[in-house]
């Protein structure tokens, strides 16, 4: 039976984060992280499939996760609302699963590799939305553009509680960013609105 190692995941993805920032993410092996934790490559395997599943274990769950909640929304909420309110609870919790979520950005921001895997997951969980709302009676193509606009939604709402530091509830800045995108959508309807009688 292996033996347990006390927060050896943790001390696994802070080495892989340290490392990534102060050498390049290419230039780090599985190796240099398991010596800077002290640890096994065995251990690595046990936690990670390779270096980059440091950054993006759990991902996968994303998707899922958010499907489920939007599924799950009061079925009287329309779909913006229900989708809206699915990516407000899920997002409070990812940010809490996160650990070293302003590191992480910075070692994505410096590889395509990484940027393009991060496309890949936000590709999937706006997939597990539309799917979500087409299951709700969502016409399917008003089912793609809002998983498309809400996952947009998330990511800007993401990037701007990282910018400040984590200092604000998650859902507070995504409520924010919502209400701006709303409010953006129905200036632009009455614009429309108003061309169209002139």
């Amino acid at each position: 039976m292996p033996r347990w190692i006390p927060r050896a995941e943790e001390r696994l993805r802070d080495a892989a984060v340290e490392l990534f920032l102060e050498r390049g993410f290419e230039n780090v092996t599985v190796t240099d992280i398991t010596e800077r934790a002290g640890l096994t490559r065995r251990t690595f395997s046990r936690y990670f499939t390779d270096k980059r599943d440091v950054l993006f274990a759990g991902s996968e769950q994303l998707a899922d996760a958010v499907r489920d909640a939007v599924a799950a929304a009061d079925e009287d909420l329309g779909p913006w609302d229900a989708t809206v309110t699915a990516l407000r609870d899920v997002g409070d919790q990812l940010v809490r699963n996160v650990p070293t979520a302003g590191s992480r950005r910075v070692v994505i921001g410096t590889s395509a590799e990484l940027q393009e895997r991060e496309r890949t997951k936000f590709a999937l969980v706006a997939a597990g939305i539309a799917e979500a709302l087409r299951g709700r009676g969502t016409p399917a193509p008003l089912a793609e553009v809002l998983a498309e606009v809400c996952v947009t939604a998330l990511r800007a709402a993401f990037e701007r509680w990282l910018d400040g530091a984590g200092t604000v509830a998650f859902s507070s800045v995504f409520d924010d960013v919502t209400a701006e995108l709303a409010a953006a959508l129905s200036g632009a309807q009455h614009r429309s609105d108003s061309v169209s009688r002139g």
